[in-house]
C-alpha cells in the first residue's frame, strides 16, 4: 500500500481526492495546521505544518511515497487587496518550498509530485476557434503571474530526482461548493444569472474527472510537465448558465444578464477572471491516454445534480 502525502486536502477538490485515494487503496497523509479538529478515518491520517513558522512533520513528509500538493489560499475568497494577492502567491510557494526544502535534507521515498496549477496560466482569447495549450506563455497578470511562480515552486523538486506533474485546473463542477455553488445560488429566486455578455469561453472540469486526472499523473510514470485539467468541449458563460438552471429548476426559471459594470462594483479586481473568455485544450492528457467520464456540459452538470 502506498502512501500519498496531500496538502490542501480539506479543501473541495481535497476532500473528493483523498476519497477516491482511499477508494484506490491509498494510505493518505493529510498535512493541516490544526489536528484537533480533524477526525479519524481507516486509511487516512493527519500530520501537523505551519508555512508561516516554516515548522512541518519530517517524519510524515519522508515516509510518503508520493505528493499531491493543493494548498493555496481562494482565489475568489476575499477581495483582491495587495495583503491578500501576496496571500494567494506565498500559501502557494511557501508551502511547495517548504515540502521540497524538507526532501532536499532528509531521506525520504519520495518519487512523485503532482501539483495543481490553473488556466488562470493564460490570459484573454483574442482568436475565435483558438485554443490555448500547455507551450503557451504566461500571461503577463496577476494571476499568470502566480501560476508561473507556482509552477516554478514545485519544478524545484526535480533536481532531486522527483518526477514533477502539474494540473492546471479549470472551472471546478462540484455541488459542493466552488464556482459551481455560486452559478446555483441565484436559481433559488428563479433567475439564472448571466454574467455580463455571456459570450465568454468556460473552461470546466466535473470534479470527478479532476480527480481521476490527478491520480492518472500520480499512477503513470510517462508523465511530466504540465497538463490543462479542463473537459473536452468549454461552453460559454450562457450555455453553462442556462444549462444549470435547466437541471435545477426545468423551465422554471427567468435568464438575466448581470452588467458589466455592476459585476466590477462588485467584484472589484477579481471581476476580470469572471468576464475573461480563455479557451483551453485538452489534448495533451487525452493523447497520453486519459479518458473523461463527463466531456460534455449537460453530461456533466446531470451528473453533479443527481449525486
Amino acid at each position: 500500500m502506498q502512501t500519498i502525502l496531500i496538502t490542501g486536502g480539506t479543501g473541495l477538490v481535497g476532500k473528493a481526492l483523498v476519497q477516491l485515494l482511499v477508494q484506490k487503496n491509498y494510505q493518505v497523509i493529510i498535512l493541516t495546521r490544526n489536528i484537533k479538529n480533524t477526525t479519524a478515518e481507516p486509511n487516512i491520517s493527519y500530520a501537523l505544518w505551519d508555512i508561516n513558522t516554516g515548522s512541518i512533520d519530517v517524519s510524515a513528509v519522508c515516509k510518503a511515497d508520493a505528493i499531491i500538493h493543493l494548498a493555496g489560499a481562494g482565489v475568489m475568497d476575499k477581495k483582491w487587496t495587495e495583503e491578500y494577492k501576496k496571500e494567494i502567491e506565498t500559501s502557494r510557494t511557501k508551502s511547495a518550498a517548504l515540502i521540497i526544502n524538507t526532501l532536499k535534507n532528509n531521506v525520504h521515498n519520495v518519487k512523485t509530485l503532482v501539483s495543481a496549477s490553473a488556466i488562470g496560466w493564460y490570459g484573454e482569447d483574442t482568436k475565435p476557434n483558438h485554443f490555448f495549450v500547455e507551450t503557451d506563455a504566461a500571461d503577463k497578470s496577476f494571476l499568470g503571474d502566480v501560476c508561473q511562480l507556482w509552477e516554478q515552486s514545485v519544478e524545484a523538486a526535480m533536481p532531486i530526482g522527483i518526477r514533477v506533474c502539474k494540473l492546471r485546473i479549470g472551472i471546478v463542477l462540484s455541488k459542493n461548493g466552488g464556482a459551481y455553488k455560486e452559478f446555483r445560488s441565484p436559481l433559488k429566486f428563479g433567475v439564472a444569472a448571466i454574467l455580463g455578455a455571456g459570450t465568454q469561453m468556460v473552461s470546466w472540469v466535473h470534479i470527478d474527472d479532476l480527480c481521476r486526472q490527478f491520480l492518472y499523473a500520480l499512477e503513470n510514470e510517462q508523465l511530466q510537465g504540465s497538463y490543462n485539467a479542463v473537459a473536452p468541449v468549454p461552453v460559454n458563460n450562457k450555455v453553462l448558465t442556462l444549462a444549470i438552471a435547466k437541471a435545477v429548476k426545468k423551465s422554471f426559471f427567468i435568464p438575466i444578464h448581470v452588467p458589466t459594470f455592476i459585476l466590477k462594483i462588485m467584484m472589484g479586481q477579481r471581476s476580470i477572471e469572471i468576464l475573461k473568455s480563455a479557451t483551453v485544450s485538452c489534448e495533451k492528457i487525452k493523447i497520453s491516454g486519459f479518458t473523461f467520464l463527463y466531456p460534455s456540459i449537460n453530461v456533466a452538470i446531470d451528473a453533479v445534480e443527481h449525486v
